[in-house]
């Protein structure tokens, strides 16, 4: 069967089955799709769409998100994960206001060199809005080429990126390219999901490789096995005995939660009387943990103890300025905050 055909039965099969009414489609400009691919990167639209309406809520035009401060889009981010996605792009609005006047760029070289904007996405954006003739290559994409084709080996390889690319790059049509880009990315997250995929109802199943050969469920080749390491931390919640107020953190702008506002961290052997007096010169007044959860990352399990600390404040103690600051427990939830720390504090016992 040609590729001409296979975009075709695809095309068709998205006239009749694929999604239509997703919010980014519904007055569709290049700032809301935009949004919309870079909380889809890694994370699924059941998922997105209600993250995506309340940051079209709060941001409703570039210029909104350019000039806001960086704390309140990490608010509005707070629970999607993958956070470096939201400082990218806050990063590329102010990028696009002082570069391109305020205009989200038409040429592909401009998109691709914003923040957080690769290959795929830099196509997928210009192919929705323009009509531009791009190839994409998300996950949901790389599984239906990998299983149409039966690709041998591991997706994530240059090798097998380079083969996927040119099958995308082939398929992708000189027509329709923006209904292509939606029925492929539909195909793969309706039809051929990577668990109980639904052959039945697949427009390409007549001479899908995979499927002809029973193999299916071996597409694509997962990464080679590694062991996930296990890390353990204690995450305080060190509260003011006379206001009530806790003390949170900023992290840093790279590595884990970067950005977000968070509890305290203190390796699991440390004292917690020590560590308070010294860093923050605190008195503790008393100490309580609760069961240990686990969080996990991409790259590893994180072992999370949370642990309630009474504390009084000196005149030499904290501040309520820059990187630390006591925070009202009514105005925690105003915060971008880590996930695992949401959770931590939306169980602390109502005063």
């Amino acid at each position: 069967m040609s590729e001409q055909n296979f975009t075709a039965r695809v095309l068709d099969w998205y006239d009749c089955h694929g999604r239509h009414d997703l919010p980014w489609q519904q007055r569709r400009n290049a700032y809301r799709v935009w949004i919309a691919e870079i909380m889809l990167q890694q994370t699924q639209v059941g998922t997105v769409v209600p993250y995506y309406r309340r940051f079209m809520q709060t941001f409703p035009t570039l210029s909104k998100l350019a000039s806001a401060p960086l704390d309140r889009v990490m608010a509005c981010w707070a629970g999607l994960g993958y956070y470096s996605r939201a400082r990218n792009l806050h990063k590329a609005a102010s990028i696009i206001k002082q570069r391109h006047g305020g205009r989200f760029p038409r040429v592909f070289d401009e998109v691709l060199a914003l923040p957080g904007i690769g290959r795929s996405t830099a196509g997928a954006i210009l192919a929705q809005v323009h009509d531009q003739r791009h190839p994409i290559l998300d996950g949901n994409v790389k599984r239906v080429l990998c299983r149409y084709h039966a690709i041998d080996g591991w997706p994530g390889t240059t090798a097998v990126q380079k083969k996927l690319w040119q099958l995308a790059e082939h398929n992708t049509p000189s027509e329709r390219v923006a209904d292509y880009t939606q029925a492929i990315m539909d195909l793969g997250a309706t039809l051929c999901t990577r668990a109980n995929p639904q052959c039945g109802q697949c427009p390409v199943q007549a001479d899908c490789a995979a499927f002809v050969a029973a193999k299916v469920d071996l597409y694509p080749q997962p990464r080679p096995r590694k062991t996930m390491p296990v890390k353990a931390t204690r995450l305080l919640v060190l509260t003011d005995a006379d206001s009530g107020h806790i003390l949170l953190e900023k992290r840093p702008p790279s590595g884990i939660w970067g950005g977000l506002w968070s509890l305290p961290e203190l390796d699991t052997a440390a004292s917690v009387e020590s560590e308070c007096r010294q860093r923050w010169g605190l008195r503790v007044l008393g100490v309580s943990e609760s069961p240990q959860f686990r969080h996990t990352f991409s790259h590893y399990h994180l072992d999370i103890t949370p642990c309630q600390v009474q504390v009084r404040c000196s005149h030499h103690g904290v501040h309520e300025q820059g990187q630390t600051q006591w925070c009202p427990t009514d105005e925690v939830g105003n915060r971008g905050l880590a996930a695992p720390v949401a959770r931590i504090l939306a169980h602390l016992p109502k005063t």
